[in-house]
């Protein structure tokens, strides 16, 4: 198949499984032709199939709890139960046992094409190190650890933090969505989830991400004690990687409970639905909301460490991994990232082309 008959047939699978809105569908392909980064990061489903057919050595290596949807915009910041401030991998919709390298590769894909988009500075070999060092360093040494932005980590707090995300504009682009009257279910979650003293709540239809735009999200807003505060809930669907083989098993929860994480408190799944606090600082953090000025390598070698935090959960699979790992040579990521990100730029110049 090619990208426009599959995204095609997965979205039929998906419409069986949950609602999709066919409206944010649209929206979804409109910006899938926009760039080559924005359909890699929509598309995992196509993803699954590319991987296979352009890197079969890497897809036959062993295989642990994975992220699968990973992307250097698939980090975000949320507060622990002590009230600090984490950075880490923001969501987990495609998780599934998989390839540990699908995770590496398609986290270096999207470097490759941020920079081939002037969306990065870094040079491309020196991004592709600095995640495979950050990656390798963790999984070899097994000490693992959450990116807690207090009083370590400066430079990545910096970027975190930066003017960008500031809590007036959070405010106003979630208020700025539409309000709706939700379904039942995901309005009782919200307000199950909500302080028992909220006022002025109302619901928006929240339209966010690419990967899982079509999903129904709701966002219920209330004040509390004088300030704003947000719950949103979010269908499921299993990952990309689990319907290619016929299976339906949702594997969030466990990917989360595995890793080496300081969790949020607040994310849960119930009845099919992801529930999960918003705020200026408990939310992704896109390539935009970066300050001008940055430490890339920092920020890469960061993501690759992370990377790792969530493999070593999968304790059983690290010996092979170590031994896959130290079997391949120096530039293997570095090539297939490259091989993946022509692969890419054709899907999308099909996509562009399609009647």
């Amino acid at each position: 198949m090619n990208i426009v008959t599959e995204t095609a047939a997965y979205e039929r699978w998906a419409n069986t499984q949950i609602k999709l809105l066919k409206s944010d569908i649209a929206q979804k392909h409109r910006a899938m032709a926009k760039a080559p980064f924005s359909l890699l990061r929509a598309t995992f489903y196509r993803w699954v199939t590319l991987y296979r057919e352009v890197c079969p050595d890497l897809a036959d290596a062993p295989k642990l709890l994975a992220v699968g949807d990973l992307h250097i915009e698939n980090f975000g910041t949320w507060r622990d139960t002590e009230g600090r401030m984490i950075w880490g991998i923001n969501d987990f919709d495609e998780a599934c046992p998989m390839p540990y390298t699908i995770d590496l590769v398609r986290l270096a894909t999207s470097a490759l094409l941020a920079i081939r988009a002037d969306a990065l500075s870094i040079g491309e070999r020196l991004a592709i190190e600095a995640i495979d060092a950050g990656y390798r360093r963790r999984i070899m040494s097994g000490d693992g650890w959450s990116f807690v932005l207090e009083e370590d980590h400066p430079a990545l707090r910096a970027m975190a933090t930066g003017d960008e995300r500031n809590a007036a504009a959070f405010w106003a682009k979630l208020n700025g969505f539409r309000t709706i009257t939700p379904p039942p279910r995901p309005r009782a979650l919200i307000v199950q989830h909500l302080p028992k003293k909220s006022d002025e709540l109302r619901f928006v239809h929240r339209i966010a991400g690419l990967g899982s735009l079509g999903h129904e999200r709701y966002v219920g807003i209330a004040d509390s004690d004088g300030a704003l505060i947000a719950r949103e809930a979010k269908t499921m669907l299993p990952s990309a990687y689990a319907w290619q083989r016929g299976a339906t098993k949702l594997y969030y929860a466990a990917v989360l409970k595995a890793a080496i994480r300081a969790p949020d408190p607040f994310v849960s799944i119930e009845q099919g639905w992801l529930i999960r606090r918003l705020g200026p600082h408990c939310s992704r953090i896109e390539l935009g909301d970066l300050p001008k000025r940055k430490d890339e390598r920092v920020l890469l070698e960061a993501m690759g460490a992370e990377t790792a935090n969530i493999h070593l959960g999968s304790t059983a699979a690290l010996p092979a991994l170590r031994r896959d790992l130290k079997a391949r040579g120096k530039n293997w990521l570095h090539d297939a990232a490259r091989r993946m990100a022509k692969a890419t730029l054709k899907d999308w110049k099909a996509w562009r082309a399609r009647a």
